[in-house]
């Protein structure tokens, strides 16, 4: 049997040898030809090299999150309920009660809470402060000019008119005062500011990306509230890692899956982007500054054509870029990206689904998701 067992080691030597200089002669006659031949081969194992990092680095990252419970929320503003007919009350009270919810990523829109100069009505977020404090939630604040949803930059009428100079400070001041009321509640968590400050294009309303801006509320933020964690997100499927000031306690980034694009293919657009390439996003933040990641933003609600609105919309039409099925697997991609802390983005269009029209499938979608990551937190 030894004897045996060596002439087969002998043999597959010598067959390994073969293949070997077999493949050198091959990679020679192919390096011998013409220039683009040898530039096509740098460039496909350069690919192969930088997709094979990633993919590791998603790996590793994804490994380290394993054993973290999965906190799931939701964003909620009051004024998308009202723009698809229901009550913004009524659909928290819902989404407290009836989904379970207890993560909340909340808006303080500018224009909302500072209608006159220096005059402050926080009635509108007190009662969602109140309602989510007796219910033993949380809360993640956004903070400054911009924020989630259209237009994407809240800024009231009175400062429309003013240059940069002028309204700026009126701005930190109005920051000062949203931080200064809720700094003490129980149910605040975190804050979140300057929603994807850098992204450009999407709105034509935010004209201001100065990073010295940004830099000035930060310090503002950590100033008045050094206890709670600043959050500072990125924008949707980019690579790269943010350079600069400021770096906050935490990352977001944004995914969004199937949209409609009006500018090129004029049909829905499926991102290709696996769950793998986020948490390589993650991970490479997480090397390089030492700071954890968050999705504030997982798509989660229709994306009508043509920015058309949503109650415009034929069920069917909406449909075709989100539904029930779409719903489960939107929220299994989020997980798979190994970030544990997700922020759902649309459950106003659930409730409004379930109440105008009578399709109660996006919110059992919900209900099961949210008691899933209850009984695991």
């Amino acid at each position: 049997m030894a004897k045996q067992h060596l002439l087969y080691m002998q043999k597959l030597k010598k067959r390994v040898k073969t293949l070997v200089l077999r493949a050198r002669q091959s990679a020679g006659r192919y390096w011998r030809k013409k220039w683009w031949h040898k530039l096509l081969v740098v460039v496909c194992i350069a690919v192969l090299l930088a997709v094979g990092g990633m993919y590791g680095i998603a790996r590793w990252y994804i490994a380290s999150k394993s054993n973290q419970p999965l906190l799931l929320g939701t964003s909620f503003i009051p004024a998308y309920a009202e723009s698809l007919g229901v009550d913004p009350q009524r659909t928290l009270d819902a989404l407290l009660n009836d989904l379970g919810v207890r993560h909340f990523r909340l808006v303080s829109y500018w224009n909302q809470l500072e209608p006159e100069p220096g005059k402050y009505d926080f009635t509108l977020l007190d009662w969602q402060f109140e309602k989510i404090q007796n219910a033993d939630a949380k809360v993640t604040l956004s903070l400054g000019l911009r924020q989630p949803r259209w237009p994407e930059c809240h800024m009231p009428a009175w400062a429309q008119s003013m240059p940069a100079a002028e309204w700026r400070p009126h701005l930190e001041t109005f920051i000062a005062a949203v931080v200064e009321r809720y700094k003490h509640s129980p149910s605040l968590n975190s804050y979140q500011l300057e929603n994807e400050y850098f992204l450009r294009g999407f709105s034509p309303h935010c004209k201001d990306f100065n990073r010295d801006r940004l830099v000035s509320e930060y310090n503002l933020v950590k100033r008045l509230d050094p206890h709670h964690p600043v959050v500072i997100a990125r924008s949707n499927n980019a690579l790269g890692i943010p350079l600069g000031e400021p770096t906050p306690d935490e990352f977001g980034i944004s995914i969004y899956k199937r949209v409609w694009d009006a500018n090129v293919t004029r049909r829905y657009l499926e991102y290709p982007f696996p769950a793998w390439f986020y948490a390589f996003v993650a991970g490479s933040q997480k090397l390089y500054t030492g700071k954890d990641m968050l999705i504030h933003e997982l798509q989660a609600e229709a994306w009508p054509p043509n920015r058309q609105i949503i109650s415009e919309t034929s069920l069917d039409e909406q449909n075709k870029s989100f539904d029930a099925q779409r719903f489960a697997d939107r929220i299994e991609f989020g997980k798979a990206t190994g970030m544990r802390e997700i922020y759902l983005w649309g459950s106003e269009y659930w409730y409004y689904r379930l109440i105008k029209l009578q399709d109660p499938s996006l919110w059992v979608v919900a209900q099961d998701a949210f008691a899933s990551a209850t009984k695991k937190h």
